[in-house]
């Protein structure tokens, strides 16, 4: 397989938006809720994360109907914490890809709704994968991937991490590992999930899915080191929302405790450990795919 990021992104990229914006809109009836969702899920987002899981589908088997289905729910839940992240309560930012953050748009407390709203959609998404999907998944596949993607946007994942980022704001915590734990939570978890939900779908044996799931770690380290790198030195246009917020208040930060040197030097070595964990796969399966997302840390970064 010699796909890379770039031709598989734009492959799948626009059949990832057509699906989302047609079925949120046959979905979602009432008209300002719909509104609000579609404008922050249809604003132009990477779409790394459901990626993530059609890229580990197309390294084992070819992708199904029904896993754009699945790779969006991930994508629900990705822009549903970016808007809850963007509130007055929380991040406090006015844009957010490129436009005005969505309680700017449509006011606080839609914000929260459609929020809301995209969280409960991407398990609706999951779940109708044991019947309503084309081809249908076992139901036990199902009930894997639905604990997947709840353990890596809940209290166990992304909303814990929230919580020791916020309570850590403005103070600095004392060592690496406790940065790293943040990350991993805040982070990680839903970059990891993708890896994990495809190997279910996939009935991967143990080897091949602790591979997989090693892959994902690293690679949800090594954007966190990356977005924490652009947050220095990146621009508005390049990013697409505020810049150096961050810096400004007191985040807990690679950069911060490493320095740019030595943030950088920890980015590499994650990026390494990513290609290293794929070599744990069966000998027959070519990992150039997954491989090529690492890609993804190329450019603007200085390094």
């Amino acid at each position: 397989m010699n796909e890379t990021l770039a031709t598989f992104s734009q492959q799948w990229q626009p059949q990832l938006n057509s699906f989302i914006e047609q079925q949120v809109n046959a979905t979602v009836t009432q008209e300002t809720l719909r509104q609000s969702m579609c404008y922050s899920l249809m604003a132009g987002g990477k779409r790394l994360r459901p990626l993530l899981y059609l890229a580990t589908v197309a390294t084992f088997a070819e992708i199904q109907p029904s896993d754009l289905q699945a790779a969006a729910s991930i994508e629900l839940i990705h822009t549903y914490s970016l808007i809850h992240d963007d509130l007055p309560a929380m991040d406090n930012d006015d844009y957010r890809r490129g436009q005005l953050t969505n309680h700017k748009q449509f006011g606080e407390a839609m914000a929260i709704l459609a929020g809301d709203g995209l969280l409960t959609l991407a398990f609706q998404w999951v779940g109708e994968l044991a019947s309503k999907s084309a081809p249908p998944l076992p139901t036990s596949a199902v009930a894997q991937m639905v604990t997947i993607l709840a353990q890596a946007a809940g209290p166990s994942g992304m909303v814990a991490g929230q919580v020791i980022d916020i309570e850590a704001t403005g103070k600095k915590l004392p060592n690496l590992a406790m940065i790293q734990e943040l990350d991993a939570l805040k982070t990680g978890a839903l970059l990891t999930a993708p890896l994990q939900m495809a190997a279910v779908r996939l009935q991967l044996a143990a080897q091949p899915t602790q591979a997989l799931i090693q892959f994902g770690r690293h690679f949800g380290v090594a954007f966190q080191i990356y977005d924490d790198l652009l947050d220095y030195a990146g621009t508005e246009a390049e990013l697409g929302k505020e810049v150096h917020k961050d810096v400004a208040a007191g985040k807990n930060t690679y950069p911060e405790f490493l320095g740019i040197a030595g943030a950088k030097a920890k980015l590499h070595a994650e990026i390494s450990a990513a290609q290293t964990s794929l070599n744990d796969l069966a000998a027959d399966v070519e990992p150039q795919l997954l491989l090529s997302f690492l890609s993804y840390f190329d450019k603007d970064s200085g390094q």
